[in-house]
């Protein structure tokens, strides 16, 4: 379901926390301390890490929460994964009992919320506003998580899972598009915003800047799965002459012979979903790794598109109702299903769908200054191991979808939900 649109921002975490418990409500609870994805902590500490990360923020900015338990205020504080290739090597012993977290989680909405009932901050209050300011981090931080927890929960085998009610398929996924690539001409793009425009975005969205970008052509639609296939069926996977030599090596080790979401059944390659497996939908986006999408890019004669193309190729297209975003499916759609919101020069589907590789190493734009009260967040991918990425998928919130919204991965991590489009 979308989320609604509420009066104030307190009411915007209500929802935010309805959209989490759900998500967490698909685990069944025998597998809540499993860890689907090697990388990532286990399920049972994101259950504890949303409500101490909004405590741990509100606490003595926006008023006084007194602690339920400090130690469990210091173990759920930092959602943030290994950058550095470690891998956790918790057990499940290792963590509290899950009566014991989620008496840590009333707790703490009860506290929040009894302070919260002597605000009233509408949704459009300038970011200057310090309550304003810390309640949109509270909602985007968990709606962030909501979307990262899905990629996890997908790699969580389906018998422990429970399917909502009234999932579906689309029927007619098998489908193929033909590409086809759209002239922009040259032109300005402009990446991030100035303070003074008073409104919400992250320490990376600001500090406006003007790039002149020369003409290019980029693809009309996300490369789908059935263009991958020819990739793969053409060897891609295996002619070192499509990959760099660090994204050839960690193929290698990693053993990957295709996109991590794409299995092969008998009759044929099949794609798993968050709840089912179904035939490859050929009109789908492809979902793949940073490496993966530059080695189809440099085998089909193309690169992918820098940060400024992108937004270049976005002039004029902004989000509409029928887009794939704000938790509307739990799965992609055809590439070429929302033309309503096409660009001024005809690229469609940017927004929702899919998140989008860049070129563009992930950096800070100019006069950068990280948020004080969360000064790892964007300051600590600074490392020239991250990628920007941009547009938004079908479990991206509906607030994140504005154009000065950067994400960002490392260019091995194949579980995101994200696809590409080549540029030439």
């Amino acid at each position: 379901m979308p989320l609604l649109p509420p009066s104030t921002l307190a009411e915007r975490l209500v929802s935010a926390r309805a959209a989490s418990d759900a998500l967490f409500g698909i685990v069944k609870s025998d597998f809540l301390y499993e860890r689907p994805i090697r990388e990532r902590h286990r399920i049972v500490f994101y259950i504890g890490h949303l409500e101490a990360f909004d405590r741990n923020l509100f606490d003595q900015r926006l008023f006084d929460l007194p602690s339920s338990d400090p130690r469990l205020d210091r173990l759920f504080a930092f959602g943030i994964d290994p950058v550095d290739g470690a891998l956790p090597t918790d057990t499940p012993a290792d963590w509290p009992r899950l009566d014991a977290i989620r008496d840590y989680c009333r707790n703490a909405r009860v506290q929040i919320d009894t302070q919260l009932a002597t605000l009233d901050v509408p949704p459009d209050a300038p970011n200057d506003n310090t309550a304003a300011q810390l309640l949109n981090v509270a909602i985007e931080h968990r709606l962030m998580h909501v979307e990262t927890l899905s990629y996890m929960l997908h790699q969580l085998p389906f018998e422990q899972k429970c399917e909502p009610s009234g999932t579906t398929t689309p029927p007619d996924h098998r489908y193929t598009v033909t590409p086809s690539m759209m002239p922009v001409p040259a032109g300005r793009a402009a990446l991030g915003m100035t303070a003074e425009r008073g409104v919400f975005g992250w320490d990376n969205e600001f500090g406006e800047v003007q790039i002149d970008v020369p003409a290019f052509e980029i693809d009309r639609f996300m490369v789908t799965n059935g263009a991958f296939l020819e990739f793969l069926d053409d060897g891609g996977y295996v002619d070192k002459a499509w990959w760099s030599d660090e994204n050839w090596a960690w193929k290698e080790a990693e053993s990957v012979a295709h996109p991590v979401f794409w299995t092969r059944g008998a009759d044929g390659w099949r794609l798993r979903t968050m709840f089912d497996e179904i035939s490859l939908p050929l009109a789908w986006p492809v979902y793949t790794s940073h490496a993966e999408a530059s080695a189809f890019a440099r085998w089909r004669g193309a690169r992918l598109p820098s940060e400024a193309q992108w937004q270049r190729a976005a002039h004029g297209a902004l989000p509409g109702p029928g887009d794939n975003f704000d938790f509307r499916n739990w799965n992609p759609v055809a590439v070429d299903a929302t033309p309503g919101s096409a660009s001024t020069w005809g690229v469609e589907g940017l927004y929702g769908n899919g998140w989008e590789w860049t070129s563009t190493i992930f950096g800070p734009l100019p006069g950068f200054k990280a948020f004080p009260f969360y000064e790892g967040y964007s300051a600590n991918f600074f490392d020239g191991r991250h990628f920007a990425m941009k547009g938004g998928s079908a479990r991206t919130a509906g607030c994140m979808l504005r154009p000065t919204f950067r994400n960002w991965f490392q260019p091995h991590y194949p579980y995101v939900y994200a696809g590409f489009r080549c540029v030439r």
